[in-house]
């Protein structure tokens, strides 16, 4: 069933077996020091049939971290972690990306465990509560405006991560641009009051998201890099009136850079047209994502709407969620009581289909 999606598709240098992706979805399930863990390997090996896996946001320094539990790519055994992963996944056959992510303002400091600076383009808190600890949501402090002469540096934290990405084997880098985090804060008129060369007009806004896409891929090779961003989305504090008066110009300008490819979050009718219009401004490949089902993933790649599609919360109760849909099984749902907590339970306790005689 649904033939386009088990066609094989080579994003830049990333070559997927299928076109199903595994989108990236926060699990808080790190270990001590933010390392990955025994169960995230069990995690993603059991995943590991998407044509491509896209992980958890991960930070690419210790200012990055905002949530509970999130994994890093900054230290030794970090990267070590992050190798037992992408081997895990590399003996199943399978390929596996890293999503970089810099929470910028959207932090709650109990979650780091550490002292760390919070930052964004300007000393504007998150109107949203963000969970600690415990679950909760709290309210988030005031970040220090970054100068302009701190970016270059922060950009090359982005690349040491990618590199250290790469060393540890894993296969790509996908730069969080969406959901109101730190590229997104740059993008969104919300949150970026500059007045200097990173503020006031789209393309200004563009400019810090546009030097870290040329910073990874400066260090691994614009093939391997990809990108995503989610027009229309008003997560974590952001401006939905115009997001083409904001998406346009940095998408052009990334179109211009030969990426492996642009990941979007298709926001609906909050957002009409959103993969129409994302073609008339980047030429490369494009992953669709959200509330998708076979069906309607396998219709935008007959189309032509999207080279690829991704998957979140299916994957979470269906490890092998591409058997499934090209046998035509039913889908298991998820346990949202323990989406971000229980350890094993609700993370890598979901069974696969028992294999056929």
């Amino acid at each position: 069933m649904h033939d386009a999606l088990f066609l094989p598709l080579n994003l830049g240098a990333l070559a997927c077996r299928n076109r199903i992706v595994m989108a990236p979805m926060t699990r808080d399930r790190a270990g001590p020091d933010d390392v990955p863990g025994d169960i995230m390997v069990r995690y993603y090996s059991q995943r590991a049939s998407a044509g491509m896996i896209i992980t958890e946001g991960v930070q690419p320094s210790p200012a990055g971290k905002g949530y509970w539990r999130t994994p890093g790519i900054h230290s030794a055994a970090q990267i070590e972690g992050w190798r037992k992963v992408a081997d895990a996944v590399h003996g199943q056959g399978g390929l596996i990306t890293m999503q970089l992510m810099h929470c910028g303002r959207v932090v709650v400091p109990a979650n780091r465990g550490y002292e760390a600076d919070i930052v964004a383009p300007s000393a504007l808190p998150c109107p949203a509560k963000v969970p600690g600890p415990d679950g909760t949501p709290v309210a988030t402090p005031v970040p220090r405006a970054l100068t302009a002469d701190e970016l270059p540096a922060i950009a090359q934290e982005f690349a040491t991560a990618a590199r250290n990405a790469r060393a540890a084997g894993i296969d790509g880098i996908e730069l969080h641009c969406a959901s109101g985090y730190l590229m997104n804060q740059f993008l969104n008129p919300a949150s970026n009051r500059r007045d200097d060369e990173f503020g006031g007009s789209a393309e200004n806004r563009a400019r810090f998201p546009l030097m870290v896409l040329d910073a990874i891929a400066a260090a691994i090779g614009p093939d391997r890099v990809g990108f995503r961003i989610s027009p229309g989305n008003g997560y974590n504090g952001m401006d939905t009136a115009s997001p083409w008066e904001t998406f346009a110009p940095f998408i052009e300008a990334a179109g211009k850079r030969r990426l492996a490819y642009l990941h979007v979050v298709d926001m609906g009718d909050e957002c009409p047209g959103t993969l129409a219009t994302i073609r008339r401004h980047f030429p490369g490949a494009v992953i669709a994502n959200n509330m998708l089902d076979a069906q309607k993933a396998c219709a935008l790649i007959e189309q032509g709407a999207a080279e690829a599609v991704s998957f979140g919360r299916a994957f979470i109760a269906n490890p092998d969620l591409p058997r499934r849909l090209r046998e035509g099984h039913p889908l298991a749902k998820p346990d949202y009581t323990l989406l971000y907590t229980g350890e094993e339970r609700g993370y890598c306790d979901y069974p696969a289909l028992p294999d056929e005689d």
